[in-house]
């Protein structure tokens, strides 16, 4: 007969981005008074990354723990974006069930797929929870109905189709089994959990701890976190790190943690079934085994999906390069790099022929931004070349990343989409009218067909649309898409960009820059109303004379330069551009420079001097 712990429950909260993950696990907290009566927390109390508050979603996957009626609730609170989808997969093994949030509006999203299937591959018992259900407008039939058929697609046991269904507002702190009842509080989630979600089974034999994730002190070093499957740690004890090639390595355990809350409690023992942070191991990492030196074995590795996206990472050759960063150079962009593989285990970082370069793969444009807008916060100099999709060859055919994309607008904007995605070799599937003006478009388009569109999509809707996507396979090579951005305006020489200078420019299309701002001969600086590149002298000033002084250009008046945020300039650059960013600054620029080395490598059409 196995064994089991009946005193925890481990559960994994996955969902879709925005579906109130983050949200529901303040409510626990808030209402299992882990806090003091009169203790400020706040709001997403789990995203305490200032990326992730600046950005409202969950970057990182987190553990918490609540306790229940004489049970300890381990949470885990995982990723809704697919970009971080890697969070998921890895941290998934360390749980028995899950709560799969739903919108009572939104239905299940691409992302709902993606996790709910990965919780039904390792055999975790599910909970239902439709979330919002405040919003006035609310469909529970339908979305119960969309629920119910995907699982019947997604499930490999009958037993996964029994699912219980909770009803929540984390607004209201709240959850209900009556979608028509307001309740008091989230008693009935917790019961639910109690009832529903198995205990962790207890294997008899040694410690074995598979490491799902890792965290940093600058007191403690390297932090090992896991869920304990069979035996038993203690601080002093003599363990055996397994890596992932089968070698073993000897350490100590200094000390043991268990999580509470927003904390972690020291513990002299901790036993199967325990979510545990475990420190003395200097090269830990994500997916090795932590084992008793008396019979090492090695629990199955973590296995995490392909990247799809690719780009370089160089050192920042500007003329600028050196004056805004603290780290600047080749050895300390190499370090940093390697470093975030230990802890970001969806990403993969290639030596290329340059030693001042470096080809990183991701799983989309912004898993790949957020660790640059990370890098840059840090104070690195770095410059970026355009994302591009990676294929690979199958039996002699070129296979290229393809994506699932829906898109959620009104109605009017749906010839201007249907037309920018048809140019992308965008294929639709599906398309619902909800007879109140909105409309829901699918459609299965190559990754690198997404790259550029996220800008022109909210240009097109003007803030009326939300788009959602999710990998699903590789298939042959679509074709070419050519592309739908005009040329640019590059600055003619090095100074400070003037007014004078500036409405000249403005006069050949949109420029990017204010006056006083410095620039150097290749640097991007505007948009060009036509497709070819325009050099431009935005430095030149209106020359005196006897009649006009020198300040009569003051009361020439400039339309607002267009500010791009890092996204948008990756998603703006061409294969010949660069971005480069620095601590305080992000600038568009020409891999070539000087106009005369870039007409001689013979890259797009003449450019035209303005003198």
């Amino acid at each position: 007969m196995p064994k089991y712990r009946d005193d925890i429950r481990n559960i994994a909260i996955i969902a879709h981005v925005d579906h109130g993950k983050t949200s529901l696990v303040d409510v626990l907290l808030k209402q299992s008074h882990v806090f003091r009566e009169n203790q400020e927390v706040g709001e997403l109390i789990l995203d305490r990354n200032a990326l992730e508050r600046e950005k409202g979603i969950t970057i990182l996957a987190k553990n918490t723990a609540v306790e229940y009626r004489g049970h300890k609730i381990n949470i885990i609170d995982t990723p809704g974006h697919a970009d971080f989808s890697g969070e998921v997969e890895r941290v998934l093994n360390m749980a028995e069930g899950c709560l799969l949030l739903i919108d009572s509006v939104d239905g299940p999203m691409p992302q709902t797929r993606f996790v709910l299937k990965q919780a039904l591959d390792k055999k975790l018992k599910p909970i239902v929870v439709i979330t919002k259900m405040d919003r006035p407008t609310r469909r529970i039939k339908e979305v119960l109905a969309m629920t119910q058929d995907l699982f019947l697609e997604l499930a490999t046991e009958d037993s996964q189709l029994d699912y219980p269904v909770i009803y929540s507002t984390s607004r209201g702190g709240y959850a209900t089994t009556d979608p028509d009842a307001a309740g008091a509080d989230l008693v009935p989630l917790f019961e639910c959990i109690l009832k529903n979600i198995p205990p962790p089974e207890i294997e008899e034999g040694p410690l074995q701890l598979l490491v799902s994730n890792l965290d940093y002190s600058t007191h403690k070093g390297r932090i090992a976190i896991g869920r304990i499957h069979r035996g038993s740690i203690s601080p002093r004890d003599s363990v055996v790190v397994i890596d992932k090639h089968g070698v073993n390595h000897r350490y100590t355990v200094n000390e043991v943690f268990t999580h509470m809350g927003l904390g972690r409690l020291e513990v002299e023992r901790a036993e199967a079934g325990d979510i545990v942070a475990v420190t003395g191991m200097e090269d830990v990492s994500i997916g090795d085994t932590i084992a008793s030196q008396e019979q090492p074995e090695a629990l199955p590795g973590i296995t995490i999906g392909e990247p799809t996206v690719k780009m370089t990472f160089g050192v920042n050759t500007s003329p600028f390069g050196g004056r805004e960063g603290k780290y600047c150079t080749s050895r300390q962009l190499r370090a940093r790099l390697y470093r975030e593989l230990e802890t970001n285990i969806s990403l993969r970082v290639e030596d290329t022929d340059s030693p001042d370069v470096f080809l990183v793969s991701g799983r989309g444009e912004l898993h790949l931004s957020i660790l640059i807008e990370t890098m840059r916060r840090e104070g690195y100099e770095l410059e970026l070349s355009k994302p591009e999709a990676i294929t690979k060859t199958v039996g002699g055919k070129v296979m290229e990343p393809m994506e699932s994309l829906t898109v959620d607008t009104v109605e009017e904007c749906i010839g201007d989409l249907t037309e920018m995605l048809a140019k992308r070799k965008g294929r639709m599937t599906n398309m619902h009218h909800d007879d109140m003006g909105n409309v829901r478009m699918e459609y299965h388009i190559p990754t690198r067909g997404l790259i550029g569109f996220r800008s022109g999509f909210l240009t097109t809707t003007r803030g009326r649309g939300v788009m959602n996507t999710l990998f699903l396979n590789y298939e042959p090579w679509q074709g070419e898409i050519g592309t739908t951005r005009s040329g640019v305006l590059i600055a003619a020489q090095a100074g400070t960009a003037v007014t004078y200078g500036l409405n000249n420019a403005q006069a050949r299309g949109l420029t990017f820059i204010d006056p006083m701002t410095e620039v150097y001969e290749g640097m991007i600086v505007g948009l060009h109303a036509r497709g070819s590149d325009l050099v431009v002298n935005v430095c030149k000033e209106k020359k005196m004379t006897n009649i006009r002084s020198s300040t009569s250009d003051i009361a020439l008046k400039l339309t607002t330069p267009v500010k791009m945020s890092l996204e948008e300039s990756l998603d703006f650059i061409e294969d010949d551009e660069l971005v480069e960013v620095t601590p305080k600054n992000i600038r568009l620029r020409k891999k070539l420079l000087s106009a005369h080395d870039r007409k001689r490598a013979g890259r797009g059409s003449p450019e035209e001097a303005d003198e």
